[in-house]
């Protein structure tokens, strides 16, 4: 797949390195796996000769001749004897950067947590000692985000307070899929577009294989996405083993409770059997895969909160393919496709909730955007929307199919609304319905 967006993420990346000419510049690079990072550095930096070290899960004095052989294919330095360790290695480049500037990118550089915790102490060692002379643009980019906010942004590491910038990588906007589509697909409607915004969420990785295969309808999403040989359906547990390690198995569990629609705590840990407080912390805030959510306007935590995952792709994943296993086992995947036609607008039709709230979101219209339902589960609305300074409140239904609105109604849950909620009754109100036609 051609390459697309990133422009704003370019420039500034290319703007740290025309600052490195001054003085040293340290920028940590993150995001989830596939999300496209190595990419676009690539494509910041490609205009002109950079030094990218890939680290990897082997033997460091390995993994070193490797590098100082890459060093040298851009750097005219000498290196002899400077392989055996990164310490060695990393001291040359900071001594070599005192004279001239140049970009060194490390690539997943959390692995170097699991072949030596160590090496970010020599790190820290010949920053601390050099970078106050050097001209160096040294790039970090890691994957594993619990780790690298470990790394960097966790007091009493040695890198804690070295970093000059930081940068997240999010997945492709709304506009940029309908871009990528329309180049692939130039008759693409919006159950097409919806489809792709429910299995991939914009994750790089999975856009480019879906468009390079030629998946781009609805139709060709769901049958290539659960092909026998489908590159999708070992995705889930490759990504997030790294990231769980030892205890994925209840990680998994819980993530899988909830795709099936079992949202709240006292419900997940009834079908885990285990109590799940911390593991629920760990997956909202270490590993960003899960939100806790509750009413709009509603203050603290309480019995009505609902978990959701926040990751398109994994929400797909634990729902379909997780969850089937033993039809991929036993290699019906024709059973599975079916599963798959027979669930596919009930699971999209919550994609499309988010998808509008990506898009309103996105555009910038309200200060403030939720879902609203009463602790009885007798009234829920799909999207609660105010503008404040102008003293707006839309109430939004959203359905796949227009004759499925009914506006009526809405009205009669936004007075239940307002009645628990009484400090809004002097807003401006509207009540409207989305459907796949507004995508």
């Amino acid at each position: 797949m051609q390459f697309f967006d990133r422009q704003e993420e370019i420039e500034y990346l290319r703007q740290e390195r025309e600052l490195a000419k001054k003085s040293a510049r340290m920028t940590v690079v993150t995001g989830r796996r596939r999300v496209g990072k190595t990419q676009l550095l690539q494509k910041a930096f490609g205009d002109v000769p950079y030094i990218y070290l890939l680290v990897t899960r082997r033997a460091e004095t390995d993994q070193c001749a490797d590098f100082v052989e890459r060093v040298k294919s851009v750097l005219p330095i000498s290196l002899y004897g400077k392989g055996v360790r990164f310490g060695a290695l990393f001291k040359a480049l900071m001594e070599e950067s005192c004279r001239r500037s140049f970009t060194l990118v490390i690539d997943e550089l959390q692995e170097f947590w699991k072949i030596d915790e160590g090496i970010f102490g020599e790190i820290q060692e010949h920053w601390d000692r050099y970078h106050a002379e050097s001209k160096i643009n040294f790039v970090t980019c890691g994957s594993v985000n619990t780790l690298m906010n470990k790394i960097f942004f966790n007091e009493g590491q040695p890198l804690y307070g070295r970093s000059t910038s930081r940068m997240q990588i999010e997945p492709f906007r709304l506009p940029v899929l309908k871009e990528i589509l329309s180049t692939y697909n130039p008759a693409w409607n919006s159950d097409d577009l919806l489809a792709l915004w429910t299995f991939t969420g914009g994750v790089a990785r999975y856009v480019e294989e879906l468009m390079d295969r030629g998946y781009v309808t609805r139709e060709a999403m769901m049958n290539g996405i659960l092909d026998e040989h489908s590159f999708f359906l070992d995705e889930g547990k490759s990504v997030l083993v790294q990231e769980f390690g030892k205890e994925y198995g209840i990680y998994f569990s819980i993530l899988s409770a909830i795709a099936r629609g079992v949202t709240t705590r006292n419900e997940i840990e009834q079908l885990v059997g285990t109590s799940i407080g911390g593991y629920l912390t760990r997956l909202e805030a270490d590993y960003g895969l899960i939100s806790r959510r509750q009413p709009l306007y509603e203050k603290g935590a309480n019995k009505s909160s609902r978990y959701r995952i926040t990751d398109n792709f994994f929400a797909f994943w634990f729902r379909f393919i997780f969850r089937n296993a033993d039809l991929i086992e036993l290699r019906r995947f024709d059973v599975l496709k079916e599963v798959l036609h027979r669930d596919y607008e009930t699971f999209s039709g919550f994609s499309l909730e988010g998808y509008f709230k990506e898009k309103f979101i996105e555009e910038r219209q309200y200060t403030r955007i939720g879902s609203w339902w009463d602790r009885r589960g007798e009234n829920e609305i799909d999207l609660v929307c105010e503008d404040e300074p102008s003293g707006r409140l839309d109430f939004y239904e959203v359905k796949r199919e227009k004759s499925r609105i009914n506006l009526n109604v809405l009205k009669t849950k936004a007075e239940a609304f307002l009645a628990k909620n009484p400090q809004l009754k002097g807003h401006r109100t509207t009540f409207n319905g989305l459907t796949m036609q507004d995508m």
